[in-house]
């Protein structure tokens, strides 16, 4: 039994990796420490109304931050640490937003002192994990072969025989629907499961390391019911409706003077309207400011490239910015789009992407979005084979349809509004 023996977690990984242990001390290094510093050890002999109110409102924004990060790391593939200072930046900001609508009475010093040690806590336990947390993955033998590979934080060894060799993985993969396993490996993995040793599906950990789900056989159910959430699905519509309300008062201005930019950059109308596929494969007219010139399709629709002369030069701006987007909150609003959802595509490359690529129009089980894991993963697409991958990355998002996910793309997307990234 040999590298068979029930896996036990490092000492290190129980201090640093244990979620219960991780929010017990980070409760007391956070909320805690503030405390003392500006009230003394002995502050809980005098609980008033300042103190009682900041104790629970830094408590709360720490669960909050690692409930919010820790949701986050299962989609993140690698890059939590971008979101680590918005996560706690925002959570707190809105805790503060509520003491203060509410008039309560607080104590900044120790609040600001919490936000800080938070922030530190978190980058803390992300170097230290990262340095600690080197997975090893064995990967049985397979038919075709595994094309995972090492990473970062990832080493994958490809077992020979049906024996661990004393070595301590954290998993083993295997292709748990090939026809070609043989009841020696299948022994093996059985006694990998009764040593606590996760057994995991390929396709499992390479949609994982991808962000991308791919779909040979729609029998095969590789995402779940094949529908998304209908909880989630109406609770997105009245989150899209409620934001985009919310922020009317601060965008209207900013449109208006993109308009005005782009008729005095070149001639023709501010806006333009164009017919896209949506939700149930129907029909709708999205809005967008206009960012090229008037004639750009008059030899027929084609997909944007790099340096595609059609582009004016505000154009370029607005596209780089996600300017050009803003005119498509009417489009949610009346509930053609999301805020969040696959990109919709004109109808003449719906019909010829659908031929090229099985399970194309699947993509339209939900509402399109503004912005979408594909955009923020990948950027736009000019041909084909783009498409192809983009459609994997449409496929993961409907997987995993949730407000987790749309969490992680609104920081995502706000990286890539000030970096200009994938913009065409």
């Amino acid at each position: 039994m040999s590298g068979y023996e029930r896996r036990h977690s490092r000492w290190y990984e129980v201090l640093l990796l244990n979620g219960p242990l991780q929010v017990v001390v980070g409760l007391c290094v956070v909320v805690l420490l503030p405390a003392v510093w500006f009230w003394g050890p002995l502050f809980w002999d005098s609980l008033d109304a300042v103190r009682i109110n900041t104790l629970w409102a830094v408590g709360l924004s720490f669960l909050a931050v690692f409930l919010v990060l820790r949701r986050l790391s299962q989609f993140s593939s690698g890059s939590l640490m971008a979101h680590i200072a918005p996560v706690v930046t925002v959570i707190f900001l809105l805790v503060f937003a509520v003491l203060f609508f509410m008039r309560s009475d607080y104590s900044r010093p120790v609040l600001l002192t919490a936000y800080v040690l938070c922030l530190i806590w978190c980058y803390l336990g992300y170097f230290i994990g990262r340095r600690y947390r080197m997975m090893k993955f064995a990967v049985l033998p397979m038919d075709p072969p595994c094309t995972l590979r090492s990473d970062w934080n990832l080493e994958i060894r490809h077992l020979q025989s049906p024996d661990l060799e004393g070595v301590r993985y954290d998993a083993v993969v295997a292709d748990l629907q090939g026809a070609g396993m043989t009841a020696e490996w299948e022994r093996f993995l059985a006694r990998c499961i009764l040593a606590h040793i996760p057994v995991v599906h390929v396709r499992q950990v390479a949609e994982g390391l991808t962000g991308r789900v791919r779909i040979d056989h729609l029998s095969e159910n590789e995402i779940g019911t094949l529908l998304p959430s209908p909880i989630y699905t109406v609770c997105k519509r009245l989150i899209d409706i409620v934001v985009v309300v919310a922020v009317l008062p601060v965008v209207l201005p900013l449109m208006a003077a993109t308009a005005v930019a782009i008729r005095l950059d070149s001639p023709g109308p501010a806006l333009f309207v164009q017919n896209r596929v949506g939700l149930g494969n129907r029909d709708f007219r999205i809005y967008k400011f206009r960012s090229m010139r008037v004639d750009a399709e008059a030899d027929g629709a084609r997909l944007a490239t790099e340096d595609d002369d059609r582009i004016t030069r505000v154009g370029r701006f607005i596209r780089e910015t996600r300017l050009d987007e803003l005119p498509q909150l009417w489009n949610v609003l009346k509930g053609d789009m999301s805020l969040i959802g696959p990109r919709p595509e004109q109808r003449v490359f719906v019909d010829q992407f659908d031929e090229q690529i099985p399970f194309y129009i699947y993509r339209h089980v939900v509402r399109p979005g503004i912005t979408g894991w594909a955009q923020v993963m990948q950027g736009y697409t000019s041909d084909a084979d783009e498409t192809r991958v983009k459609i994997q990355h449409d496929f993961y998002y409907i997987k995993h349809f949730s407000l987790w996910l749309d969490i992680l793309i609104v920081f995502k997307t706000v990286r890539i509004v000030l970096t200009g990234w994938g913009a065409r």
